[in-house]
């Protein structure tokens, strides 16, 4: 009976380390299918960027400072995704792009004939579509990046880890001005101080 077990004991360790690995892939495909879902939400919004500066350039074509950064930003973004870079530069770069996008929203309140074209009000409309797809689909791969990570740093699964090789995965955050919050003045009457 002892023999039995103690020959037992090894095999046991060894499919509980094929089932924790197993997890591991899982997880990871899951991750790399979660990124790619955000990747595709990513170019649907560069497609739109051309489209909307065209627009914009029609209503407020000596504004070209602020559409050039825009095209610039877009063209700079895209060529990074193509040499492949990882979630977390992706972050940043996504976030330079939606900080200029901002901008040339913000232009648009000067041109009210703008803020009423059909085109403009559609582009627009679409735009803050792909935006809440970017961020639903930005949670969800974050999500199962944490449950990897989890499990990649949790006992006894981080023994079969660092046994094959499994790395951390990096989370999709944007990592611009998104987390700042602007300073605002309230003082109505800045000359009479007490």
């Amino acid at each position: 009976m002892q023999l039995w077990l103690w020959a037992a004991g090894p095999l046991i360790l060894v499919v509980y380390g094929v089932w924790i690995y197993n997890r591991f892939v899982r997880l990871n495909l899951r991750a790399e299918n979660a990124f790619s879902d955000v990747d595709v939400q990513l170019k649907r919004r560069w497609d739109l960027v051309p489209s909307l500066v065209e627009v914009v350039r029609g209503y407020a074509g000596h504004e070209q400072e602020t559409l050039q950064e825009v095209i610039s930003t877009r063209g700079q973004v895209m060529s990074s995704q193509m040499e492949g870079t990882g979630p977390e530069q992706r972050g940043v770069q996504e976030a330079e792009l939606a900080t200029v996008l901002r901008g040339l929203f913000i232009l648009t309140e000067n041109y009210p004939a703008l803020k009423a074209d059909q085109n403009f009000l559609q582009l627009h409309e679409t735009l803050v579509e792909v935006e809440d797809n970017i961020q639903y689909s930005r949670r969800y791969f974050n999500a199962v990046v944490r449950d990897f990570n989890t499990l990649r740093q949790s006992i006894p699964s981080s023994i079969v880890g660092a046994a094959t090789g499994v790395q951390l995965l990096d989370f999709f955050q944007f990592q611009s001005h998104e987390r700042s919050v602007p300073a605002i003045d309230l003082d109505i009457n800045p000359e009479v101080k007490s």
